[in-house]
């Protein structure tokens, strides 16, 4: 996850972190021209860019100069560009960026999905690249960050959480019935008993009546015994394979994590291979990651659905999220966990200042 991204801001917002642990990923790569490179993030990184060649290294750090060196304040900063109506091919032509420039800093930087970003506003892309750049100076090495243990910690963390503020959790329960009275559910069935609640929430398995497919994602999960070729021997990564590289529509999304992040044995190494289906071959589109790791002791494919709300859950209070995408940050999911609390609310998710737990007993005592 992005260390200044939406989630770790919700995560700190909740106290959450209180449960949980973090190591930092150790790099973040692109794929370009048949080459995994680290990317780019700041004009003195640019410079030094295997990326680019001595012409585009100058260019590109000019780019850098004015995304960091941008104040809205001050007219002078920017370059006769308005953010807010230039689009992104409007920037990048300014500074006279390469196609491959504009795939690693518009997808492994800014961490769009496609290239429908470059005829939209540039504040959108301006806003995503000072996000990484922000937390890349974080910590150093990379702007990533990983539970250890894993992102089951994630869900446990909440659970213990929700259990302080008097929530309960019922385990190993099968979701029979969705129950309803006048059209609006009341609650949730399972064998004879059915818990009450004003408002329910769940993913796109519970509800096929309610949801319409939307694509598929391939994912392969393969363990390595060694770290993966050519990113300098890190013990983790993320790597992301831009879509004009490999002819295709979608990127194409490498994590890998280890033994350091207390997910798998000692010396063994797990990556994540994933991208959006658009053939009949799920499993070839993966392949120019899978030929990046290196000799695979094992490999697990699967290909799932993914699936949308077809109405926002106000008139019989289902609120149903959409399903995973292929990425393999948690940026897209935190937009959805707020287009949910919005619904649910009414209200948009801002996350304020507010007292911690202990601030609260220590008032009250």
């Amino acid at each position: 996850m992005v260390a200044n991204g939406e989630l770790v801001k919700v995560l700190t917002h909740t106290d959450v972190t209180r449960y949980l642990e973090f190591k930092q990923v150790a790099g973040s790569f692109v794929y370009r021209e048949g080459r995994i490179s680290k990317v780019p993030a700041s004009e003195m990184e640019a410079v030094k860019s295997p990326l680019m060649g001595l012409f585009e290294k100058r260019r590109a750090k000019k780019f850098f100069e004015f995304i960091q060196g941008w104040n809205d304040a001050d007219p002078n900063t920017h370059q006769n560009l308005n953010l807010d109506q230039a689009t992104m091919a409007d920037v990048f032509k300014t500074f006279g960026l390469e196609p491959g420039t504009q795939d690693f800093i518009g997808h492994a930087m800014a961490l769009h999905l496609d290239d429908g970003y470059l005829d939209r506003p540039a504040r959108e892309t301006f806003e995503r690249i000072m996000l990484y750049v922000s937390s890349m100076a974080r910590y150093g090495k990379s702007p990533y960050i990983y539970p250890l243990y894993g992102l089951g910690e994630l869900p446990q963390g909440f659970a213990r959480l929700s259990a302080i503020y008097g929530g309960t959790y019922m385990l190993d329960k099968k979701v029979d019935e969705i129950v309803y009275e006048n059209g609006v559910a009341i609650g949730v069935r399972s064998g004879n008993e059915v818990a009450k609640a004003k408002q329910i929430i769940g993913d796109p398995s519970y509800f096929p009546d309610k949801v319409k497919s939307i694509g598929k994602v391939v994912r392969v999960i393969c363990v390595l015994k060694h770290p993966i070729p050519n990113t300098g021997d890190a013990d983790s990564v993320q790597l992301i394979i831009p879509q004009n590289q490999v002819n295709r529509k979608q990127d194409i999304y490498i994590a890998s994590v280890s033994s350091a992040h207390n997910v798998c044995a000692k010396d063994y190494f797990l990556a994540m291979v994933s991208t959006i289906v658009e053939t009949d071959f799920p499993e070839r589109e993966v392949e120019p990651g899978l030929a990046l790791l290196g000799p695979i002791v094992e490999k697990f494919v699967s290909i799932s659905d993914m699936y949308e709300p077809l109405e926002d859950g106000t008139k019989d209070q289902v609120y149903v999220t959409r399903s995973y995408d292929a990425t393999s940050h948690f940026e897209t999911v935190c937009n959805d966990v707020k287009d949910v609390y919005k619904r649910v609310t009414g209200n948009a998710l801002v996350l304020k200042q507010r007292k911690t737990q202990e601030q609260e007993q220590a008032e009250l005592q």
